[in-house]
């Protein structure tokens, strides 16, 4: 799989870029702010329906347009297909999949697979457990399309259960009887423990497959300090969940069963997998407080890598973005990291100077400056 063009309209800094891209190394060269990140990230937009740098859409738009536009043509197993997507902040997005309007967004998701790494991945390691949870989920989208409408589906009823527990709370606080909200609560309770189970089995399935691929690709970037362990927490039980998603229900209803008075006391619901985390271990020790500056970078080198391994392995290679990476890495590991992807079917690369891309990933190369994105001949 690779994209063979890219096009952008009044996205980020561009009011309008046509790139032509092909197989193999592609590097983006230029200082920074001068938009290399912009045209990787609309391709990670469409990969996934969001940025890996903002969590709205409004940024993404050039200052002074209503909405901006990403197409690409997406070559795969020989076939090209053109993926679009009108974004409108504030408004409902709008997809076109070979110029045909699309019923939703979501209907682009497999397309057009990528793995993105970008220095704002140290927050995997570093971060809060809701960067992880992100990680699995969009790792999942991408490997199962119809998982987003799981996730959706289980965001709008912890919203509206959310909102029955703060009405439940603040009648209680002023003293009132027993809240209207409690009566309805048991059904919200169901949904929420079906679409948590369906979610939180496929999280499980995901770590287990997981594992082994970050754990290889982490002995390879780094010189010891292993093995890595993917140590899948849940807020229904302390005990290792069951695997299957009836087994996971039940414990995931005695748990709502057992916590309703804490959640009415909070107003806001305490179990489920939006409180779950990944805990990262390195050795016997967690990753996240114990591992140095060079095995964070590592760790989460290989998290992506190993979700690329994964993603390689389903079939039809996914796209890999190595945004501003090597200049954060020391010799060893850039060199290692280099060996590791060259063979890839597209690998693009963004960096601040040519020098900066290792040489085994020479290939072709964009100057990006003052809004304009120029191929760079061979002997330039």
């Amino acid at each position: 799989m690779h994209v063979a063009h890219l096009s952008l309209v009044d996205y980020r800094s561009y009011a309008r870029v046509e790139v032509p891209l092909e197989p193999g190394v592609t590097a983006f060269v230029g200082p920074n702010g001068q938009g290399k990140t912009n045209l990787v990230e609309a391709i990670g937009y469409l990969a996934t329906l969001g940025s890996h740098r903002v969590a709205s859409d409004a940024p993404l738009v050039r200052l002074g347009a209503e909405r901006a536009y990403v197409r690409a043509s997406i070559v795969h197993h020989g076939r090209t297909a053109l993926a679009e997507l009108e974004i409108n902040p504030g408004k409902a997005n709008r997809a076109r999949i070979n110029r045909s309007a699309a019923t939703r967004p979501r209907d682009l998701l497999g397309l057009l697979r990528s793995v993105l790494f970008a220095p704002e991945d140290l927050a995997l390691v570093k971060g809060d457990p809701g960067e992880r949870r992100k990680f699995l989920d969009e790792l999942l989208t991408a490997r199962t399309p119809r998982l987003l409408g799981v996730r959706q589906d289980y965001d709008r009823v912890l919203k509206q259960r959310n909102t029955l527990l703060r009405t439940a709370a603040m009648a209680r606080r002023a003293g009132g009887a027993r809240s209207g909200a409690l009566s309805t609560l048991d059904v919200w309770d169901e949904h929420l423990a079906a679409t948590g189970a369906e979610l939180t089995a496929a999280r499980l399935d995901l770590v287990a497959s997981l594992q082994p691929l970050v754990d290889k690709s982490y002995d390879a970037l780094s010189t010891g300090g292993g093995p890595t362990v993917l140590d899948y927490r849940s807020s229904m039980s302390e005990d290792p969940l069951p695997h299957d998603r009836a087994g996971i229900h039940a414990v995931m209803t005695a748990a709502i069963a057992a916590g309703r008075a804490a959640e009415v006391e909070r107003g806001q619901t305490l179990i489920g997998p939006h409180r779950d985390d990944l805990v990262l271990r390195l050795g016997p020790l967690p990753a996240k407080g114990y591992a140095s500056h060079g095995e964070s970078w590592s760790y989460a080198l290989a998290l992506r890598l190993g979700s690329y391994e994964l993603l390689r392995a389903d079939g039809g290679e996914p796209v890999l973005v190595l945004d501003d990476v090597f200049a954060e890495l020391d010799t060893t590991r850039r060199e290692r990291l280099a060996e590791m992807v060259a063979d890839g079917e597209q690998v693009l690369v963004t960096a601040a100077v040519a020098q900066d891309v290792p040489p085994v990933l020479a290939g072709a190369r964009f100057d990006v400056a003052d809004g304009e994105v120029h191929r760079v001949a061979p002997s330039e």
